[in-house]
This record gives C-alpha cells, structure tokens and sequence, in this order.
C-alpha cells in the first residue's frame, strides 16, 4: 500500500491555520484554534474509515444509525501533540488515547523516546498527534512503534511540515497516510519550520520561548 499525503487546502482549515501562525495569538486563543483545526484534521483521515451500521431507538420508532468500524486511537506526541487532541475528541468521542514523548536532542536533532502507552491495537486505525513535521524524525519514530503494535492503518496528523519531513515519514514507513495543513518550503539552522509558526508547545501552553 503506497503512502498518501492530504493538504487541507480549503478556506475554512485556513482561517484556523493563519491564526496559528499569527505570533499575536495569545495562548488561549492558540488552544482554541489547534482544538479546530485538529477536528478538520481527523474528519479528513477517517474520511474513508469503514463504518458498522445497526440501528438506534427513537421515540417514535427505529432509526438506521452509522458509527465508526474499526476501533480509533488517537496517540499524541507530548507534549505538542495534546493541542489536537480535543478537537479529535470532538468529532471522534469514543476514540481511545494513547501516549508517547519524544524529546529532540539539541546537539544531534534526533529524537529520543521517554514515554510509550498505548492501549491494544491490533486491527486499530491510529491518529499519530504531531503538529510540527519538521526533520520527520519523531512522527516516523512513532508510527514504526505503532506498526509494531499491529495497528491496520496509522495516519499522521500535522498542522505544519515541510517536505522533508514528510519524505522521511512516507519513506521509512510504506502505507503511513499524512494529513497536513500545509507545507512550509524550508528548516532553518535549528531545524525549525520556516515561516512555520514558531515552537508549538510553547505557544500552547504559554511557556518562554
């Protein structure tokens, strides 16, 4: 299965992305916007998600209803990874959630795993949380975790990367999907996205730069 790359190119994923992007958005706002765009995200990679139908009672009477056939994880990437995770949550209420921390060595760029839970995923459609694809090293770390774990389909959830970055997920992992809302042209000298949007986490949670 070949890998596949979604930008959200539509006028209403890009009201949320500007106002990411705006270095005058305070961190309230900022979580509000991550908690949107990461909605749009996950309706994008479930969007062909086989479904289970059976029906629900009304008070008039049966009606047909429609719900997800597969079980969904969604994983952030900590600690960036926890401002998409409500908007996951919004339009995915009975995804389960697991969790791993990387942490990028400031030398070397490479990434380094602290943290791995998930819950069992064999079968499972997972959403890997990682708002910044800058180098790929992290998200690709990730998804080889959850291959490993037997998941059917892993999809990387990404409001900003670059090409390389994206190369390198598709490249070391065949059939990862990416959903992205959009690709920046360069990385500068500390591998930070460029125009990007600055250090995701700490525009998050309002912590110095």
């Amino acid at each position: 299965m070949a890998s596949t790359v979604t930008v959200l190119d539509d006028p209403v994923a890009g009201v949320q992305l500007a106002a990411l992007r705006d270095e005058r958005t305070t961190p309230e706002h900022f979580r509000h916007h991550a908690r949107r765009l990461g909605s749009m995200l996950a309706l994008r990679a479930v969007a062909d998600l086989p479904a289970e139908r059976g029906t629900v009672r009304t008070p008039l009477g049966d009606a047909p209803a429609i719900g997800p056939g597969r079980t969904i994880v969604a994983v952030p990437v900590l600690r960036a990874g926890l401002g998409l995770l409500g908007g996951v949550h919004d339009v995915l209420p009975t995804a389960l959630v697991g969790m791993i921390g990387l942490e990028r060595d400031a030398e070397t760029f490479q990434a380094r795993r602290y943290y791995f839970k998930v819950p069992p995923l064999d079968g499972a459609w997972v959403l890997v949380l990682e708002p910044m694809l800058a180098t790929g090293g992290s998200a690709a770390d990730a998804v080889q975790a959850l291959d490993a774990e037997g998941a059917e389909q892993v999809t990387v959830l990404s409001v900003v990367g670059t090409q390389q970055g994206i190369d390198r997920v598709t490249s070391q992992n065949p059939g990862v999907r990416v959903v992205i809302g959009a690709i920046d042209p360069q990385l500068d000298d500390n591998r930070y996205i460029v125009p990007g949007l600055g250090d995701f986490g700490d525009r998050l949670f309002g912590t110095p730069h």
